[in-house]
C-alpha cells in the first residue's frame, strides 16, 4: 500500500455525473413510490418538488465549498476547514453513517426483488453475489466503474422514457384520472400541507447522489469547476425525472390507498401500463440500478474513509493508504464490504432509518460552512456577498433542519445514538478536547 502520490486525477465532468446518477439510482423513484404515496396522501410530485427546492439551496452550498476545498472528504472537509475540526469530525461521522448504510440498502432491495421473483434461491445468495461483484470492480478502479455507470444510466433512462410513454397511452385511453393535466398530485386542497412535508422528508433520500460527486474531487480534473457543475446537473436532472415519473404514476393510479402492497406499488403500476413483460423488464432494470448504486456508494464511502484516515481522524496506517497497483483505497473498500454483510440480518426499514438523519445533519453543516468560510472568515459582506454567502445558505440550513425535525422517530433515535457514539470517540481521540483532531492540509500533503 502507498499514499505518497495520492489519487490520480483522471475523471472529467461526464464520468463524475454518471457516478452521481448511479449513486442516486434513478429507478429509486419506483421503489419508494408506494411508501411516499401513503406518507404524502398521493401528493408525491409535490413532495419531490419541495425536496428539490430544499436540495437546491444545499447543492448551491456544496458547489461553493467545492470551489475552495476540492477534497475527497466532502461535507466533513468543508465543515472542518470552515467551522472547526471538532464540528468537522462529527459531520464526517454523521455522513459516514449514510455512506456505510446506502450500499446495504441496495443489497437489501436487490435481494427483496429477486427473491420474490425467484423464491427457490435464498436471499443471502443475491446479497453475497452483488456484494462480491461490486467489491471487485471498485478495487480495480474508477475507470472500469465509469464504463459500467454509463451503461446503467442509459438503461435506467430508457426504462423511464418507456414508462412515461406507456403511461400517457393509458391515461389518454381513460385509465386513472383520464387526463394528462391533473395537478392535485402537487397539492390537493383537501389534504394538509404537512403530508407533502412528510413525503419530502423521506424523498430527500433520493437526491443523495449529488453530494456523492464531491467525494471524487481528488480524482477529478479541474475539480473547482467540474464538481459544482456535476452537482447541479445531477440534482436538477434527477429531480425533473423523479417529478415526471411520480406525476404520471399518480395519474395512472390516483388512489394511493388502494395498493395491495405499498412496498410493491411500483410493480402494480408498471404491470398496469405495460403488462407482465414490462414488469419483467423493470425487474432487470432495477437489478442493474441497485448494482450501480451499490458500486458508486461503496466507492464514495471508501474515499471518505480514506480522507478521514489520511488526516488522522481514523487510524492512518489502515484507512489512509492506497493500493500500489490500483491506486484505490482497498482497505476501506473491504471494510465497507464487510459492514454490508449486515444486510443478511438487518431489515430495510431499520437501515433506511439511519440514512436521512446523517444526511440532513451534514447538509445543514455544509450550508453553515459557506457562511463561516465566505461571510465570516473572508468577510465577503457586500450586498451581493450577503445574498450569496449568508441568506441563501442560511435558508438551506433552516430547510434541512426543518426536514430533519419531520423525520420519523426511528430515524431520530437511531441517528442520535450514532451521533453520541461519534462524540464519545472524539472525546477519546482528542483526550477530552485537550488536543484538536488533525486537520486537512489543502496543499495535498497530510500529516
Amino acid at each position: 500500500m502507498s499514499d505518497s502520490k495520492g489519487m490520480k486525477r483522471s475523471l472529467t465532468l461526464i464520468p463524475v455525473v454518471l457516478f452521481g446518477f448511479s449513486f442516486m439510482a434513478l429507478a429509486t423513484v419506483f421503489s419508494t413510490y408506494g411508501i411516499a404515496a401513503q406518507l404524502s396522501h398521493g401528493m408525491v410530485p409535490g413532495s419531490y418538488l419541495l425536496a428539490l427546492g430544499v436540495m437546491f439551496f444545499t447543492a448551491y452550498s456544496y458547489g461553493q465549498m467545492a470551489k475552495v476545498i476540492p477534497s475527497a472528504g466532502s461535507a466533513y472537509a468543508y465543515t472542518q476547514k470552515s467551522i472547526n475540526s471538532y464540528a468537522g469530525f462529527l459531520v464526517g461521522w454523521s455522513i459516514l453513517m449514510d455512506y456505510l448504510f446506502i450500499p446495504m440498502v441496495n443489497y437489501l432491495l436487490f435481494s427483496i426483488f429477486f427473491s420474490a421473483a425467484f423464491p427457490s434461491i435464498p436471499a443471502y445468495v443475491w446479497v453475497l453475489s452483488l456484494l462480491l461483484i461490486v467489491t471487485v470492480i471498485n478495487v480495480i478502479g474508477v475507470k472500469m466503474a465509469t464504463k459500467a455507470n454509463a451503461l446503467l444510466t442509459i438503461l435506467a433512462l430508457l426504462f423511464i422514457a418507456i414508462f412515461i410513454g406507456l403511461s400517457i397511452r393509458e391515461i389518454t385511453g381513460g385509465t386513472g384520472t383520464g387526463t394528462l393535466w391533473s395537478f392535485e398530485s402537487f397539492y390537493n386542497t383537501n389534504e394538509h400541507f404537512s403530508f407533502i412535508v412528510a413525503g419530502a422528508a423521506l424523498l430527500c433520500f433520493s437526491f443523495l447522489g449529488f453530494d456523492s460527486a464531491t467525494a471524487f474531487a481528488e480524482e477529478t480534473i479541474q475539480p473547482e469547476k467540474t464538481i459544482p457543475r456535476a452537482i447541479y446537473i445531477i440534482m436538477f436532472t434527477g429531480g425533473i425525472l423523479f417529478i415526471a415519473v411520480s406525476y404520471f404514476a399518480h395519474n395512472v393510479w390516483p388512489l394511493y390507498d388502494t395498493f395491495s402492497n405499498a412496498d410493491a406499488a411500483a410493480n402494480e403500476i408498471i404491470t398496469l401500463v405495460g403488462g407482465k413483460t414490462f414488469a419483467t423488464f423493470f425487474l432487470a432494470v432495477y437489478g442493474f440500478t441497485a448494482f450501480g448504486s451499490a458500486m458508486s456508494s461503496q466507492a464514495s464511502a471508501s474515499r471518505v474513509l480514506y480522507a478521514m484516515g489520511r488526516d488522522g481522524q481514523l487510524p492512518k496506517r489502515f484507512f489512509g493508504t492506497l493500493h500500489k497497483k490500483y491506486n484505490t483505497p482497498v482497505n476501506n473498500i473491504l471494510v465497507i464490504s464487510g459492514f454490508s454483510l449486515l444486510a443478511l440480518v438487518l431489515s430495510l426499514t431499520l437501515v433506511a432509518s439511519f440514512i436521512n438523519f446523517g444526511a440532513f445533519l451534514a447538509f445543514t453543516c455544509v450550508n453553515l460552512s459557506v457562511i463561516f468560510y465566505y461571510f465570516i472568515k473572508n468577510k465577503q459582506r457586500s450586498f451581493k456577498g450577503t445574498i450569496l454567502y449568508l441568506i441563501i445558505p442560511l435558508i438551506g440550513a433552516v430547510l434541512d433542519l426543518w426536514l430533519l425535525v419531520n423525520l420519523d422517530i426511528h430515524s431520530k433515535v437511531l441517528g442520535g445514538i450514532w451521533f453520541v457514539l461519534g462524540f464519545v470517540y472524539m472525546l477519546v481521540l482528542t483526550k477530552g478536547f485537550k488536543e484538536s483532531p488533525p486537520e486537512i492540509n489543502l496543499s495535498g500533503e497530510h500529516t
